[in-house]
C-alpha cells in the first residue's frame, strides 16, 4: 500500500503522465478542428500533432530540474534522454512513416493487378514534423513548471 502512495505522490511522475495525457488528448481535439469529425482512436495513435513523446520527456526533465536541480546527473540525464527521443521523433520514425506511404502504394498497385498478393496496411502515421515536436516540447515544459 506505501508503495502505491508514494506512486501518486511522485510529482516528477505525475508530470510526465500528465504530459502524455495532455498532448494525446490534444491530438483528438486537433484532428476535429481540422477533419470536423472526432476520432477517438487518435488518443491512443503515434504520430500528429503534438508529439506526445516529446510532451512526456520535457514534462519529466523541467520536473526533475526543479526538484533535482537543473545542474543535477538527475536533469542531464533526463535532458540527454529527451534530446534522444525527440530526434528520434521527427527523424528515423518519421522517415519509417513516409517509407510506410510508399510500400502502401505499391502494395496497393500490385494488389490491384490481382497478383495473389495480400497485404495488410503499414502504419503511415509513425513520426512527426519538427514543429509538432517543438509543440510537444513547449506543452510538457509548461506542465512541469505547472505540477512542480
Amino acid at each position: 500500500m506505501q508503495f502505491f502512495l508514494e506512486l501518486i505522490h511522485n510529482r516528477v511522475l505525475l508530470a510526465a503522465i500528465s504530459g502524455w495525457v495532455a498532448a494525446q488528448a490534444l491530438k483528438v481535439v486537433f484532428h476535429f478542428l481540422i477533419e470536423q469529425e472526432w476520432d477517438f482512436k487518435r488518443f491512443f495513435g503515434l504520430g500528429g500533432m503534438p508529439s506526445s513523446h516529446a510532451c512526456v520527456v520535457c514534462a519529466l526533465a523541467t520536473a526533475v530540474g526543479i526538484s533535482s536541480g537543473f545542474n543535477s546527473a538527475n536533469f542531464a540525464i533526463s535532458t540527454v534522454l529527451a534530446l534522444v527521443v525527440m530526434t528520434d521523433a521527427a527523424g528515423v520514425r518519421r522517415a519509417a512513416g513516409k517509407q510506410a506511404v510508399v510500400i502502401n502504394r505499391i502494395a496497393e498497385d500490385l494488389f490491384e493487378k490481382q497478383r495473389g498478393f495480400s497485404y495488410e496496411r503499414l502504419k503511415e502515421l509513425l513520426g512527426h514534423s519538427p514543429f509538432e515536436v517543438m509543440i510537444g516540447a513547449l506543452i510538457g515544459v509548461l506542465l512541469g513548471f505547472l505540477i512542480m
